[in-house]
C-alpha cells in the first residue's frame, strides 16, 4: 500500500474511533414540586396508549423505575395503588440533512510541498517525490459532505394520584446523527435523572459519557 493512501487512511481511522466515544449531550428542562422521598410509590405509564404493554416501553420504564428507586421512591403494581403516576413519552424525528463544505487541499502546486511529500534516496543522493507544477486533482476542490441530524426527546410527567396535580414535568432533548431509540432513550433517561429533580424552571446541558463495554 502506498504512503499516500496510508496517510489518508490513518486520520479516517482516528475519526471513526472518536465517533464511537463521542459523549451524548442533552438539553434538560425541569419544573418540579417533588415531595421529599418518604417511600412514596409510583406507577409508570405511556403517554401513548398504543405503547402500553409493549416490550420496548417496558424496557425504558424499567430504566426510569431504577432511577426513581435510587432516589427513595418505590414501584407499584398499578396506578390506583400508587402515590404518584409517571407518564412517559419518547420520540425521534425524521432528521434534517446538513451540508458541510470544507476547503480543499491544494498544497504542492507551484513550488509548495505536496500533502503527501516524502523524500527518497537513490544513487544520486536524497531526492524529493515532489516536482514543480505537480498537483493532485483529488485535493484541488472544496470537500462537500452531507449528513442527517436527528432530534430525539424524552418527556416525563409525574402527578399525584389523589388529585392529578403535577409535581414534576421534565423534557430532555438531544441532537445526533443516530436515530436508534434503543441507544437514544437510555441516554435521555440518564440525562433526565442527573441531579434529579433539579432546580425548577432551569434548563441545563447534561453530558452522558459513553458506556464502557463489559
Amino acid at each position: 500500500m502506498s504512503r499516500r493512501f496510508l496517510a489518508l487512511i490513518a486520520p479516517l481511522a482516528l475519526l471513526a474511533a472518536a465517533a464511537c466515544t463521542t459523549p451524548f449531550r442533552a438539553d434538560v428542562a425541569r419544573f418540579q414540586q417533588m415531595p421529599a422521598p418518604q417511600g412514596q410509590s409510583f406507577y409508570i405509564q405511556p403517554a401513548d396508549d398504543e405503547k402500553s404493554g409493549g416490550l420496548e416501553f417496558a424496557t425504558y420504564a424499567n430504566l426510569v423505575a431504577a432511577e426513581l428507586n435510587q432516589y427513595g421512591y418505590r414501584a407499584s403494581g398499578s396506578a390506583e395503588e400508587a402515590t404518584l403516576v409517571v407518564t412517559m413519552e419518547y420520540s425521534v424525528d425524521n432528521g434534517r440533512e446538513r451540508v458541510v463544505t470544507s476547503p480543499g487541499y491544494r498544497r504542492g502546486y507551484w513550488g509548495h510541498r505536496s500533502l503527501f511529500y516524502s523524500p527518497y534516496y537513490d544513487r544520486f543522493g536524497w531526492r524529493s517525490s515532489y516536482y514543480r507544477g505537480w498537483h493532485d486533482p483529488f485535493f484541488d476542490y472544496p470537500q462537500v459532505r452531507s449528513y442527517t441530524l436527528y432530534t430525539s426527546e424524552l418527556d416525563l410527567r409525574i402527578a399525584r394520584t389523589a388529585d392529578g396535580e403535577p409535581v414534576f414535568e421534565g423534557r430532555a432533548r438531544a441532537r445526533s446523527r443516530n436515530d436508534a431509540l434503543t441507544e437514544l432513550v437510555p441516554n435521555l433517561i440518564e440525562a433526565m435523572f442527573t441531579g434529579f429533580p433539579g432546580n425548577s424552571g432551569e434548563e441545563i446541558r447534561i453530558t452522558v459519557l459513553p458506556r464502557e463495554d463489559g
